[in-house]
């Protein structure tokens, strides 16, 4: 050691070289140092006179008897291990989270930057390596000035001292404890002193620096020069600054007083002892003064970085509550929970905990996707890894932590809702129809056969057969068990078939055949405990899932279906690492609770969930198995399923209490549900979350079920059952394709009809391609029309099933149809196909074409001339009816085209059939609805003409022949007789129909099951 000791050795006490004002002492007898002390004792105070009082006992006192009073010593202070802080980190090494009682990392001096020894020491303890233990000089300056001011103004204690001070506050065990070791008083300080030079003796200057370094308060919660290093500048103490190590060792004096992280104030106040420590620096040599100026000058640079504690800092704030309650309630880490608190927030640990960052980002997102954190309704989800009970992932919809204002309702909750109340959570939901696969394995277990089955009523009372495992009768006489919505009514069911369907009163018959206490007892041995910590609930719904549950035990249990019926619990830590080092691997604590092919027979049933049951249409691409469940009144619903990597629960239900606030009418996530069932909500995040949590994980199958010792069930009327069922929906289909093809071809005849309107009358004519966007200007030399985006044709029929008046259609293409362009005098109603060969080319970009006879020209050569005559004589009114009667004459001479036109649309009707490969039965059925339409065609034919039967203007002739479309005589004739123009509105898809006279609509305009426009 190169400092001089202060009087420790035995026999003899001797002064280092120290300066008292101008005075030099030298290396000085003991009288004269008696003397000098003496003296300033008598200004300095108490402190001093006490320390030189076993020198000036008396004239005769012996230079041996001081000495003996300074060497015997106290021993050193018991050095408890600094508190330090516990680490989480996830299964690949990530810290996730970190528990302190303060915020401290010890590192070794040689981790410390050199300036930063340097600044502490110049601004705590100029002579810290020349003194042994306490500075004189610094000492009595300050006792001088403080005894002068009336009170403590300025600190003279050694760095040995202010270590000596920390240490006895780190090791208050009470409150009480810790004010007596920061009371300002000489006797503590004096005891102080005391101490100081038993450390003195026992460790070198660098030692006690580093402790020191170690244990002293920086301020804004930051224990120890590594904790203050990462607090105030986001740097390790290694690689701190000249500026930087000023500013720590200026904060080490106040750190209260200069807590940056309290405002502007405190900051100034820190910058000011910065410059101090920079002056003391180039004073004492250390620094140059211009490299002090330059570093005074720099702003303070600041970067506080966040060192939250416990899980509210945490990034997986709930899976972090669940390893923390997992500490504190598990014997192995202490005999007492304050042992354990102990040893968690003060021991320094490294846990290694079992989260997946990729699984825990996976049920994450799934969740919020589909519930947002302000809605009243929570879901939570868990997963588990089979075979050995680690948790990959844990999360909730809500944000962890307290509401504004203290509230209960709110964005954030602090109850893990994803685990029990032992870890942090709430009372659990019922878990529904997920406890049924307890029922299916113990029938499995004890013989039952894939296949086996019997009838059920529609209606079940268990008042007989139920017994809990006591032995007590638990039968409930009184209670009425219905098939939820979509489960099915009475009948034969199998194994299979009341799985699928989760069908109830299946299930509790089987639940009565088996035997309730062998249900409860297969459940138990899956690690099923209600969340609330009580005994379970044996009651004959227990199989409907009666009890309320977390999912992370759902999980588990699910995971030893995985896992070929081992279960393992549940766990969130696989390893413990001591500060020193030490390392305890942690291993899964399992137990085979099924026989492997009992488990493997389960999961072939459960596989049918999503190709056969509940879950029909929703799978992640690779082989799983599970079960939903909605629990009597929608108070809850959950999905539990599994693949052999990976198993998860999800639940949902009202944070506000999920019986008085039932999942019915209403939104969550921005959706609206009438009802939350299993499949609708919980099982659309399973899949998502189980997608992507396993996107890098190779697709496993499950173990083939044993069929020799499993297959071969048999269930009476099963068969007959299914039959029958197969039948009625056969005739069920049948009777919707007819349906269908009726309102097509009822769309398609009034769409001919408002073409052959639009063929025939002057002015624009309105199509049926109007309602796909497209109306084209009747005359000859209209430019064509301009298509524009065709909305979905009215009462959900496709442009698919428009009829052979439509013209033939490739197969996902948009139907358009519209008038062949044909001379004047000729027909205009023929159909054009969209970009046909036949058509030209304008019809074929626009799939449209109407050329048409403008409202002034003259009538064609064949008609009458008589007729050509009247249309230039006579009132306006007799001229308007005239012409009409001129255009039916138009029509007459062209029925023959019009014949040749259904012909061809036909050929075309025949070949889009063929091509499509439809059935025979519906070729038939489209024969038979044309076959109708036809007829209603002449019917409507005859009824026309019956209506405009008379004399034409040139000498009542009566008109002998009508055009083909009904719609085009109805419409025309009656506005001619009236009188009126020619007006016509197209009713073809999407279009509106023309309204009756009186008001209301026509009969002939009637839609069959289509809504009105």
């Amino acid at each position: 050691m190169t400092s001089r000791l202060l009087g420790v050795s035995l026999g003899r006490v001797s002064l280092g070289r120290v300066s008292l004002g101008r005075v030099s002492l030298g290396r000085v007898s003991l009288g004269r140092a008696v003397l000098a002390l003496g003296m300033c004792g008598a200004a300095g105070g108490t402190l001093v006179a006490g320390l030189v009082m076993p020198f000036v006992g008396g004239a005769g006192l012996a230079a041996r008897s001081a000495a003996s009073t300074l060497t015997y010593l106290p021993a050193p202070l018991r050095e408890e291990p600094l508190p330090e802080v516990t680490r989480l980190l996830d299964r690949n090494g990530r810290q996730i989270a970190q528990f302190y009682y303060q915020n401290r990392q010890s590192v070794p001096l040689s981790a410390v930057a050199p300036v930063m020894r340097q600044a502490i020491v110049a601004i705590e303890d100029a002579r810290f390596y020349e003194h042994g233990g306490l500075d004189i000089k610094g000492t009595l300056r300050a006792f001088v000035t403080n005894t002068r001011a009336g009170g403590i103004r300025q600190g003279g204690s050694s760095i040995t001292q202010q270590l000596v001070k920390n240490i006895m506050v780190s090791q208050a065990e009470s409150e009480q404890e810790r004010e007596q070791a920061l009371v300002r008083s000489f006797r503590r300080k004096l005891d102080e002193l005391r101490y100081a030079l038993a450390l003195e003796r026992k460790y070198t200057k660098d030692q006690i620096l580093e402790r020191y370094l170690n244990i002293a308060y920086f301020g804004a919660g930051a224990f120890g020069v590594q904790a203050a290093a990462k607090r105030f500048f986001g740097v390790d103490a290694a690689d701190l600054t000249l500026t930087q190590a000023a500013t720590l060792a200026g904060a080490v004096r106040t750190p209260y007083d200069t807590d940056p992280s309290l405002g502007d104030e405190h900051r100034d106040r820190l910058r000011t002892r910065r410059d101090l420590v920079l002056g003391r620096m180039a004073e004492l040599g250390i620094i140059g003064k211009d490299a002090a100026r330059t570093a005074a000058a720099a702003p303070l640079g600041l970067h506080l970085s966040p060192e939250p504690g416990g899980c509210a800092g945490s990034a997986h704030p709930f899976f972090c509550v669940y390893v923390e309650r997992e500490v504190l309630t598990n014997p192995a880490f202490g005999y007492s929970r304050a042992d354990r608190e102990r040893r968690l927030q003060r021991g320094g640990l490294t846990i290694w905990t079992t989260i997946d960052p990729v699984a825990q980002r996976a049920a994450e997102r799934a969740i919020s996707a589909r519930v947002k954190p302000r809605d009243h309704q929570v879901a939570s989800e868990t997963m588990i890894e089979p075979g050995t009970g680690h948790i990959r992932a844990m999360a909730v919809s809500k944000r962890y932590g307290r509401n504004p204002h203290n509230r209960d309702l709110g964005p954030s909750t602090t109850y893990n809702l994803a685990a029990d109340t032992a870890h942090g959570g709430g009372l659990g939901l019922q878990a529904g129809s997920t406890f049924k696969v307890f029922t299916l394995a113990t029938a499995l277990k004890q013989g039952m056969r894939f296949g086996d089955g019997f009838a059920i009523p529609g209606a079940y009372v268990p008042s007989y057969g139920y017994r809990d495992c006591s032995g007590r009768a638990v039968n409930d006489p009184h209670t009425v068990i219905h098939n939820a919505g979509g489960e099915g009514g009475g009948g034969p069911y199998s194994l299979e078939m009341g799985t699928w369907q989760s069908v109830n009163i299946f299930y509790m018959r089987l639940e009565r055949e088996v035997g309730l206490c062998d249900v409860v007892q297969t459940a138990k041995s899956l690690g099923i405990r209600r969340a609330d910590g009580t005994p379970l609930h044996e009651v004959p719904t227990f199989t409907l899932g009666a009890n309320e549950m977390d999912p992370t035990t759902v999980a588990a249990a699910y995971a030893a279906l995985a896992a070929r019926g081992r279960y393992c619990r549940p766990m969130a830590i696989t390893a413990v690492v001591e500060r020193d080092g030490t390392r305890t691997d942690i291993p899964p604590a399992c137990v085979t609770a099924l026989e492997p092919a009992v488990a493997d027979a389960v999961s072939h049933v459960l596989t049918g969930v999503f190709s056969k049951g509940t879950m029909r249409g929703q799978s992640i691409g690779r082989p799983a198995a599970g079960k939903t469940g909605t629990n009597n009144g929608y108070t809850s619903a959950w999905f539990a399923g599994y693949t052999p990597a990976l198993a998860a629960a999800v639940s949902v239900g009202d944070i506000r209490g999920s019986y008085r606030y039932p999942l019915t009418g209403v939104t969550i996530g921005g959706r609206y549900y009438g009802a939350v069932q299993g499949a609708s909500l919980p099982g659309p995040i399973w899949v998502d979350s189980m997608r992507a949590a396993l996107r890098d994980t190779p697709a496993y199958g499950f173990v083939p079920p044993d069929m020799a010792r499993f297959g071969g069930g048999f269930t009476p009327g099963l068969k007959e059952a299914l039959e029958k069922q197969r039948e009625k929906e056969k005739k069920k289909r049948k009777a919707e394709r007819e349906k269908h093809d009726d309102d097509a071809s009822e769309q398609d005849a009034t769409a001919g009809a408002a073409s052959g309107v639009a063929g025939a009358s002057g002015g624009t004519a309105t199509s049926p391609l109007a309602a796909g966007g497209m109306t084209a200007p009747t005359g000859v030399g209209a430019a064509p029309a301009v298509p524009v985006i065709r909305p979905p044709m009215p009462g959900g029929v496709s442009a698919r099933h428009s009829s052979a008046a439509s013209g033939a259609r490739t197969p996902g293409r948009p139907l358009f149809s519209g008038a062949r362009p044909v001379a004047h005098g000729s027909s205009s109603r023929a159909p054009v196909r969209t970009g046909s060969a036949g058509a030209p080319p304008a019809a074929r970009r626009v799939g449209w074409a109407s050329l048409t006879r403008p409202r002034d020209a003259a009538p064609p050569a064949s008609a009458p001339a008589a007729q050509r005559a009247s249309a230039r004589s006579g009132p306006p009114h007799q001229a308007k009816a005239r012409k009409a009667t001129a255009q039916h004459a138009t029509a007459r001479t062209t029925t023959a085209q019009h014949t040749t036109a259904r012909k061809t649309t036909a050929r075309q009707v025949e070949a889009r059939k063929s091509a499509a490969q439809r059935s025979q039965a519906r070729k038939s059925q489209a024969r038979k609805s044309q076959a109708r339409q036809d007829e209603a065609r002449q019917d409507e034919a005859r009824r026309s003409r019956t209506r405009q039967g008379g004399t034409s203007a040139t000498g009542g002739r009566k008109t002998a022949r009508t055009a083909t479309h009904a719609a085009t005589h109805t419409g025309a004739a009656r506005d001619g007789q009236r009188g009126r123009a020619a007006r016509q509105t197209g009713h073809g898809a999407g279009g509106h129909r023309k309204k009756h006279p009186d008001g209301g609509r026509h009969p002939r305009h009637q839609t069959n099951g289509h809504p009105r426009h």
